[in-house]
């Protein structure tokens, strides 16, 4: 049996601070944060200071924690992090998830340095959400230990996980991956090396749909994501959705797709979705794509 101690986190931006702490709390890990970036590394340290805060409170407001517990709780918790900008803290790490852009090439880079640091028995893992597991665990040595640990964002609220396993992983790597993610607090579903795991490779065709309704005149934004809403009980519809996840971030997984695997028909870029990229509307994070924007709000 493979046993996890010390977690490594390889980027302390959106989902990297999230996975490092709930690796921290409720996990019960202790945890390497690293970001080579000293302004990001204690944003991110903030971020999570702040997080577990609303959370203890939230857990002795529903009973869950006794309240003369919580200040010592918190405290635990933040003394498992160890912050660092120097990479080669993360060598005796057992577990190392990397969480940095969704760019191959980085990845495939960031992979090949983390083989050459960590220790053997090490698994190294990649929290993608659209990139294939087995072209990062090409560039190293240990094949056999590398998996995907997706998290969703926000990570300290969502509660899935898709394991991911190449050919290659060992199936003692598979297990202490998924037992690992449902420390963490998380339901943990096991998924192969398929594009877009299981999640993304039925929501963003699903996207897709909407966006070619739009280009063909069927149905306006506004009626598809009502209907989607009224008619399917989705908590929003799938332009507002597309907006919330960012219209730059599904055309580059799409455009990734398509290079990818040019026979597959669902992997289509509609022409809007092209327009409003190019035109800088890339949704809740310009304030404008499909729908304005105020911050998280939908106007």
């Amino acid at each position: 049996m493979t046993s996890l101690q010390r977690i490594g986190v390889v980027g302390a931006g959106l989902m990297g601070h999230g996975i490092a702490q709930v690796a921290a709390w409720p996990g019960g890990f202790d945890v390497v944060l690293h970001d080579a970036a000293p302004g990001a590394l204690d944003a991110g340290v903030a971020r999570i200071a702040k997080s577990l805060g609303k959370l203890v409170q939230k857990a002795v407001e529903r009973g869950a924690l006794e309240a003369s517990a919580a200040d010592a709780t918190l405290e635990s918790a933040r003394a498992r992090i160890t912050a660092t900008a120097r990479f080669e803290d993360l060598a005796p790490c057992d577990l190392v998830v990397e969480a940095i852009v969704e760019d191959l090439a980085t990845k495939r880079a960031l992979f090949e340095r983390l083989d050459a640091v960590c220790k053997p028995d090490a698994i190294l893992a990649t929290n993608t959400s659209s990139l294939p597991v087995q072209a990062m665990a090409e560039v190293t040595r240990r094949p056999s230990r590398v998996v995907g640990l997706h998290f969703f964002n926000p990570v300290q609220l969502m509660k899935l996980v898709e394991v991911v396993r190449t050919p290659a992983t060992d199936d003692a790597v598979f297990a202490a991956a998924r037992r690992f993610a449902e420390q963490c607090g998380k339901t943990a579903v096991a998924c192969g090396d398929t594009p877009g795991f299981v999640v993304n490779r039925l929501l963003v065709p699903y996207l897709v749909q909407a966006m070619l309704m739009v280009d063909r005149g069927d149905a306006t934004p506004e009626d598809i994501d009502t209907a989607m809403q009224l008619g399917a009980g989705h908590p929003m519809g799938p332009l507002t959705l597309a907006d919330y996840v960012g219209l730059d971030t599904t055309l580059a997984i799409l455009e990734g797709w398509r290079e990818r695997h040019p026979d597959e028909p669902a992997f289509v870029v509609p022409e809007c979705l092209r327009a409003q990229v190019a035109a800088g509307r890339l949704g809740r994070k310009t304030g404008q794509g499909f729908w304005r924007w105020d911050g998280d709000r939908r106007v």
